[in-house]
């Protein structure tokens, strides 16, 4: 059984509500994956505007950080928890014309490191995925459905193709199960190899 719950993650008590409504519908809080997030609008960074430099951090790092705040609460009340967060490949190296994607990722990598450092001895795992170039509707909108363009960034991944978001999920549950139990604080990369080159 699903619950749906509308929520804006840079909105704080958006947040809360939808915690609350995850106990309330399913008793405890097991494990989370924190995935919500926007590319912003491309541009160089002396032309990003204030704009979307906000709007960009607001919703990939500000709140990735609101939901593990109210995750790792309720986390530390039951006394135990996985967390993972969902970074990007531009979390682990740069990428011109998306100053704030970029800055927002490599801030959730950090966020991820620092709260796995203070809850390890709590028995809470926080790890983040950083995906390669995924077939999402956020690559669709890169792309422009082009599949030209679409073949160009797939021959820009090792593997020599788009990853599939089944390959992202599973990874993530495999860091929210047992069969991880010795792994927090890694980013790992879900990318066909891309930073490895």
């Amino acid at each position: 059984m699903g619950v749906f719950v509308k929520c804006d993650i840079s909105i704080d008590d958006d947040v809360k509500k939808l915690i609350k409504t995850t106990v309330e519908s399913f008793g405890r809080l097991d494990f989370a994956f924190n995935n919500a997030g926007i590319e912003g609008h491309s541009a160089s960074t002396h032309e990003c505007t204030e704009e979307n430099w906000e709007k960009t951090i607001g919703v990939n790092l500000r709140g990735v950080w609101f939901c593990m705040k109210h995750e790792i609460e309720l986390m530390l009340k039951e006394g135990k928890g996985a967390i993972v967060n969902n970074a990007s490949i531009a979390g682990l190296v740069g990428f011109p014309s998306i100053p704030a994607y970029v800055a927002s990722k490599h801030g959730v990598i950090g966020l991820t490191k620092a709260a796995a450092l203070e809850y390890a001895r709590r028995s809470i795992r926080v790890n983040v995925v950083c995906p390669g170039v995924i077939r999402t509707p956020m690559i669709d909108r890169f792309t422009g459905k082009n599949k030209e363009v679409e073949k160009q960034f797939a021959n820009q991944e090792p593997i020599g193709r788009l990853g599939e978001p089944e390959e992202v999920a599973d990874a993530v549950m495999w860091l929210c199960s047992d069969a991880a139990s010795f792994v927090t604080g890694v980013a790992l990369p879900v990318d066909g190899g891309w930073v490895a080159q």
